[in-house]
């Protein structure tokens, strides 16, 4: 997609989000940009017999709530949920199914225990994508 123009890159963003303080602070990053179409996507860590985090019906009820906040900022926003124990490669799997012509996240920082803990999934976002990924700035607050 070398040579794509921003409007292009930006058709179909596909936006993940973990919880509704997430999906606010992405949905606000995101919103500037105008892309024409989101899909939100909310990825439930759930699979091969391992006991899940939390119970599915409490991870969906996130889910339902962060996608509402990302419709206050795109009315029109699809929502997808994906389950699985890989949180990258369901983003991945998600963008392929939806279309997506871009994947646009917020890190969620940490220090470097928390990345190499959750084996800096920004880092594998970034370097193992098919197709553009979108880096949001941080919040920023006027002096």
């Amino acid at each position: 997609m070398s040579g794509t123009d921003p409007q292009t890159l930006l058709s179909h963003v596909l936006l993940p989000v973990a919880n509704k303080e997430d999906a606010a602070k992405t949905a606000t990053a995101l919103k500037p940009y105008t892309p024409r179409r989101v899909t939100a996507l909310h990825v439930i860590e759930k699979g091969e017999g391992v006991p899940d985090k939390t119970p599915v019906e409490q991870s969906e009820a996130l889910a339902e709530q962060s996608f509402a906040v990302v419709r206050s900022e795109f009315p029109d926003a699809d929502e997808y949920t994906a389950y699985g124990r890989d949180i990258v490669a369901a983003i991945f799997d998600a963008a392929e199914e939806v279309g997506a012509t871009a994947i646009a996240y917020r890190s969620r920082g940490g220090n470097r225990l928390m990345q190499f803990l959750s084996g800096d999934l920004s880092l594998r976002l970034v370097t193992e994508a098919e197709r553009p990924v979108i880096a949001l700035p941080e919040e920023t607050t006027d002096p």
